[in-house]
């Protein structure tokens, strides 16, 4: 695959670890790439030094990165919109800047999580900020393993682009594809956002496992089982199982689960050391988006019917109803069963 394509502009909102590092892949193409950043200081900072001074300080940027305060300079003109907000604040963040959109020009958003006020999967949640602009703005929605911290060392890695048509998901992955950043498409929205959304709370399941100080055993086991109550969720919402196989499901839970540079997996090691939900936000810094996703999926759970132990074992932890141990005990002591996948 080249990387010579034609350059054009790209938009990113949102100056956080992800967005810059969206901004940084979307260079690859050629492409000029403009963030939106309330902070004056980021905008400086990445105008003047070429370096975001809140995110990844010893990674120069490219010169053809820019930023500004200005939301309608931001997406003027850009051939997509990468909406980075974390997912508890991008339905009041799209509500407050739809009529900055340009009609026709794809918002690709990367939030992954549930929107607690509201319990609604972002495919829900933003339709619903846009109100009458819903029908304007093609949405695409991207997930799959990708942790910004490799994404700005320039690590080749994979990701899937879904939208309900999938001309538009097409549209965006050749795009944002080149021979660092690979785009797979889909037209399976819910599937791809709910590998996406229901891969923190197991992170931070798997983080509690190593604060334990079991290993990749334990951890396999939990990846396993936690892929399968995925996929009953997927499926139960209106998603295909076949999704949860790929980037935005496995993928994803794969990496996160595996890996201490996932904020979420680090929540759970912190927690299993004694430490407060609150300790542990306040020692990581950023946004634990499995935090509040872990109380709806036990919510969506109710509601249809499925049992799903290791995410119902997570949200009793962080809720302070159990401690990891004993979470632990509920799990492997519960009545045994034959390894069903359907």
């Amino acid at each position: 695959m080249s990387d010579t394509k034609q350059a054009t502009k790209i938009a990113v909102l949102g100056a956080g670890s992800y967005g810059t590092a969206m901004a940084y892949v979307a260079t690859h193409n050629g492409h000029s790439v403009m963030i939106y950043a309330r902070n004056k200081d980021v905008v400086d900072g990445i105008n003047k030094n070429h370096v975001n001074p809140k995110r990844f300080t010893d990674v120069k940027l490219p010169d053809s990165i820019t930023a500004s305060t200005d939301i309608k300079e931001v997406v003027k003109d850009a051939a997509c919109v990468i909406h980075a907000v974390p997912a508890q604040h991008t339905p009041d963040f799209v509500e407050k800047y739809k009529d900055a959109f340009v009609k026709g020009v794809p918002l690709v958003s990367t939030a992954k999580g549930i929107h607690v006020k509201t319990h609604r999967l972002m495919s829900e949640a933003i339709p619903a900020a846009l109100g009458e602009r819903k029908e304007e703005i093609p949405l695409v929605y991207l997930s799959g393993p990708s942790f910004a911290k490799e994404m700005v060392k320039g690590h080749p890695m994979a990701v899937v682009v879904a939208a309900k048509e999938l001309k538009m998901a097409q549209q965006v992955q050749k795009l944002l594809s080149s021979i660092r950043f690979r785009c797979y498409a889909s037209n399976d929205v819910i599937g791809v956002e709910v590998g996406g959304a229901l891969k923190n709370p197991l992170a931070i399941g798997a983080g509690m496992a190593r604060g334990l100080g079991f290993g990749q055993s334990t951890i396999a086991g939990l990846v396993t089982r936690g892929c399968r109550e995925m996929r009953q969720l997927a499926i139960a919402l209106g998603g295909k199982p076949e999704t949860l196989a790929g980037l935005s499901g496995v993928g994803d839970l794969m990496l996160t689960c595996f890996s201490s540079l996932s904020r979420n997996n680090r929540c759970g090691m912190a927690l299993a050391k004694g430490k407060t939900v609150e300790e542990a936000f306040d020692e990581i810094g950023e946004v634990v988006e499995g935090v509040p996703t872990s109380k709806e999926v036990v919510r969506l759970a109710e509601i249809h019917k499925l049992e799903l132990p290791l995410f119902r074992a997570v949200d009793l932890i962080l809720s302070g109803k159990v401690k990891p141990e004993k979470a632990l005990r509920l799990i492997m002591g519960r009545d045994l069963g034959t390894e069903e996948f359907h």
